[in-house]
């Protein structure tokens, strides 16, 4: 069995002490000349009761002090920052109780409202020419873009009316926006053809949530509407990205299970239509994100521990890492945005040192903002390295800071959702996961095969295998996690959501190892689950054919099969209104544990999606996880 070595004090960040609020960035994007940056600022307490209003805060690159703080709309959220060749700034102001969008510019000073859609708008990108702007626009949204999101009630006649996301193009001085892409056609992603004449994008035809993981890439054209067909992916795919001659589309291809979860190989395709090639086969990493400028193409990837910068030639491969950092890491238009002058910028964070913009050389950015500097670490963390299955998997074990060795900890394993994912470093500091270090649990983070980070063969492993291997390979991280840590085995507690909350529930009938569970949005039985939920496309990869051809496979992988194997106690939550994972399978294991005389309890919160959002639900749930491990690992 090898250990990874515990990580380094990080430098690329300030000193730790204590401050608050926590400040938080997003929608960052990086001037075109490199010397300035803009995000979406906010200052957040911890396990706060509302959702803090952020601001547009404009940077200089080089030392991070800021040049404007722009806030034309006091009642909007804003989203979509994106920077022109003439450093003019793009964003999205929303106002939610008006249910608008409106598409804003910042330039010399000087803010300007461009238009106003009833619904949602986001991505705006400025033309080659730069004399009109592009958006995605969803005229009316009955619910917010993704399928995460709170779906809309199930009443009336079923699958009539869907959500549309259309290209809508908008001229620079202004105006009403200009519909391009057709009505039959959900559009995730878009990029302009150097010559300004249309776009590359990720499409599909119907319901937008459920249908991503059959999206074609097509050509759209800018002036009629008119589609073509590049490519059908054999993948799913991500980033679709034009080469600067207009000759080629690079796009990310893998095993993916939810649009925004993004790791692969990348592929190429000729624009004119043709085979795609994987130019990256082999790669012990996954690709997260994509950039194609006259610099060249450069991709975002998790290579094990490490968020890296990959330079990739398009017929070649990838070379060396430009940049490494075992960090998590963020900006509007993928992983990191970079400049014309080749400077980078991202959003960086581990899990014991806060949200910090970085900026620079891509060799070498260093952090140019400093609100979290003096923020206390609650954890110290590290990367562990075990072998399991032919393979080596790789996870982050995390303890309460200070903490005395002279006595073994309960701990509890976090198993990451997808299972196309990963779980990477994100700053504890609230939430459960703060509450549980806080209540003196340590945490393991384990990704194993299916996850992303070692290749596309690794997070394909598990097609057909759900609970199998990747089980395995959880507790044989637990038992690296015990040869590294003082962790006793008598106290060992399991969460997750999502696919991880299958692995709870799954886990609970395969193993009594752990002394309590808490399952968020779990699935209990695939053959139940294939009919409900409202994304079933994305399970025909993993199965290789619909529950209705191949129920055995389905129904091998089910809790609900073997729930009278079940022993340990399962806190069960679901959001009310989770069209990914419906809240009947909470019931249905809730059920069957109930049969089988297991204590339980489960909570459906109301008008939430997949993934609890409102702070007073957040508080809930967080209050019973706590409650539930510290009952059945502490006795109290």
């Amino acid at each position: 069995m090898r250990l990874g070595l515990a990580l380094p004090v990080m430098t690329i960040f300030g000193a730790p002490a204590m401050a608050m609020p926590l400040h938080q960035y997003s929608a960052l994007a990086l001037a075109p000349s490199g010397d300035t940056l803009a995000s979406v600022e906010s200052a957040e307490e911890p396990d706060a009761a509302t959702t803090p209003h952020g601001t547009i805060v404009v940077r200089a690159a080089r030392d991070g002090h800021v040049l404007a703080d722009l806030d034309p709309c006091k009642t909007c959220d804003y989203a979509g920052l994106s920077y022109g060749s003439d450093q003019q700034l793009l964003f999205v102001a929303r106002d939610r109780k008006a249910g608008t969008s409106t598409l804003m510019s910042y330039a010399a000073g000087r803010t300007r409202k461009l238009a106003t859609v009833d619904g949602l708008a986001a991505t705006p990108r400025w033309s080659p020419d730069g004399r009109s702007i592009a958006l995605l626009v969803t005229i009316g949204a009955r619910k917010e873009a993704g399928a995460t999101q709170a779906g809309v009630r199930e009443v009336g006649e079923i699958g009539e009316t869907n959500d549309e996301q259309r290209i809508a193009i908008v001229s620079a001085a202004g105006g009403t926006p200009r519909l391009v892409s057709p009505a039959d056609r959900y559009v995730y992603e878009y990029d302009w053809t150097p010559d300004g004449r249309g776009f590359v994008a990720t499409t599909a035809r119907g319901n937008g949530d459920a249908n991503w993981w059959v999206a074609t890439i097509d050509a759209i054209d800018a002036t009629s509407g008119a589609v073509r067909m590049i490519v059908r992916p054999t993948t799913q795919a991500n980033f679709p990205r034009v080469s600067p001659d207009g000759k080629t589309v690079a796009y990310i291809g893998g095993l993916m299970s939810d649009f925004g979860s993004v790791g692969g190989d990348v592929w190429t395709v000729p624009l004119a239509g043709g085979e795609p090639a994987d130019v990256t086969p082999h790669y012990r990493g996954s690709f997260t994100s994509l950039s194609w400028s006259r610099s060249g193409l450069r991709a975002t990837a998790l290579i094990g521990a490490q968020a890296a910068v990959v330079p990739v030639d398009a017929v070649h491969g990838a070379g060396k890492p430009l940049w490494t950092a075992p960090v998590t890491i963020a900006a509007g238009d993928g992983k990191v945005v970079f400049s014309g002058a080749g400077m980078m910028a991202t959003v960086a964070q581990d899990f014991d040192h806060g949200p910090a913009i970085l900026a620079g050389p891509i060799a070498g950015p260093a952090p140019i903002s400093h609100e979290n500097d003096g923020y206390a670490p609650l954890v110290s963390a590290r990367s562990l390295t075990w072998h399991s299955g032919g393979s080596d998997v790789q996870g982050w074990l995390v303890a309460p800071r200070g903490v005395s060795n002279s006595s073994k900890a309960a701990m509890v394993t976090v198993v990451h959702g997808g299972p196309a994912a990963a779980s990477t470093p994100v700053f504890v500091w609230q939430g459960s996961n703060a509450a549980l270090v806080k209540a003196g649990y340590w945490l393991f983070f384990p990704n194993p095969r299916g996850s992303y980070g070692q290749g596309e063969a690794f997070t394909a492993a598990n097609r057909r295998d759900f609970g199998g291997g990747d089980l395995k390979d959880i507790l044989a991280g637990i038992d690296a996690a015990e040869a590294a840590a003082p962790i006793d085995d008598a106290r060992l507690g399991l969460t997750g959501g999502s696919y991880g909350g299958f692995m709870s529930m799954w886990a609970n009938t395969q193993t009594h190892r752990f002394k309590a569970i808490v399952a968020a949005a779990g699935l209990s039985n695939w053959i139940s689950y294939y009919g409900t939920n409202g994304i079933n496309t994305w399970m025909i990869p993993y199965f290789g054919k619909s529950a209705y051809d191949d129920p055995d496979a389905y129904w091998a992988a089910s809790a609900i099969k073997l729930i009278k194997q079940a022993k340990t106690p399962t806190l069960i939550t679901v959001g009310e209104r989770d069209i990914e994972v419906p809240p009947t399978q909470s019931v249905e294991y809730w059920n069957g544990l109930k049969a089988a005389g297991v204590p339980t309890s489960l909570v459906i919160y109301p008008d939430e999606g997949h993934g609890i959002r409102a702070p007073d639900h957040v508080a809930d749930a967080r209050h019973r996880t706590i409650e539930w491990f510290d009952r059945y690992l502490k006795g109290q």
